[in-house]
């Protein structure tokens, strides 16, 4: 009988496949690589996403992690309907952990973008979904909520490498006060932190699992406070 397989790392030919991708994005080349992209890029994040999502769930035990392209794994493939780019491929591997019964796209989630020579991991929520804006909106400036997401932010500011994203507008909407201390979160679109940097050693084996944990876990009180946006 033989055993699961367990997730042991990327590989350096997930970085050569990307590289190579760059140089070469076109379906030609692709297909001439695609056995490379089944078994360096898409195999080891298939076991990524469900050891990844076994560990979230010690902070978000609620986690949405399912193993699969056009769930946790973005697709490849890009859409150029509306896009001037003709580029037929992404140069990335994307990977979203989601949060509750929404859509993925509209919830908090924790992220993972792995664009060779760089790696990015953060958490939060991209877009903000139109429905939910005026709640998020009255909840920043709320004196509760609002003194909560503040000590969040600033608390993300404060670690090395973080950055908060997700600013969009350049005023404070109409009929909120722009002397608010919250007033620059009230231009926000989104709101989510990321870390970024290259590509790590533990990439390459098991201990990328703890690796993306240990910088997801200052980013669960951030989702935690998205998520009370749906109640």
């Amino acid at each position: 009988m033989s055993e699961t397989p367990i997730f042991s790392g990327f590989t350096k030919e997930t970085v050569r496949f990307f590289n190579g991708l760059r140089r070469n994005n076109n379906k030609e080349w692709f297909e001439r690589n695609r056995e490379t992209y089944e078994t360096r890029v898409m195999a080891p994040a298939k076991l990524f996403v469900t050891a990844m999502g076994e560990r979230l769930r010690e902070i978000a035990p609620k986690i949405v992690a399912v193993p699969r392209v056009n769930k946790s794994i973005f697709r490849l493939n890009r859409d150029t309907r509306f896009s001037l780019d003709p580029t037929p491929y992404k140069t990335n591997l994307g990977i979203y952990f989601w949060e509750g019964a929404r859509p993925k796209m509209e919830s908090a989630g924790f992220y993972v973008h792995i664009e060779p020579p760089d790696v990015m991991v953060g958490g939060g929520m991209y877009m903000i979904p139109d429905a939910l804006l005026g709640r998020f909106r009255s909840a920043v400036v709320d004196p509760k909520r609002g003194a909560e997401i503040g000590r969040i932010v600033s608390a993300i500011r404060g670690l090395p490498g973080y950055t908060i994203g997700g600013e969009h507008y350049k005023r404070v909407p109409a009929g909120f006060d722009a002397g608010h201390r919250n007033a620059d979160l009230l231009k926000h679109k989104g709101l989510y932190a990321g870390f970024e940097t290259k590509i790590p050693e533990e990439f390459f084996s098991a201990r990328l699992v703890d690796y993306c944990f240990e910088r997801f876990a200052p980013l669960a009180p951030l989702n935690r406070w998205l998520m009370k946006l749906y109640g």
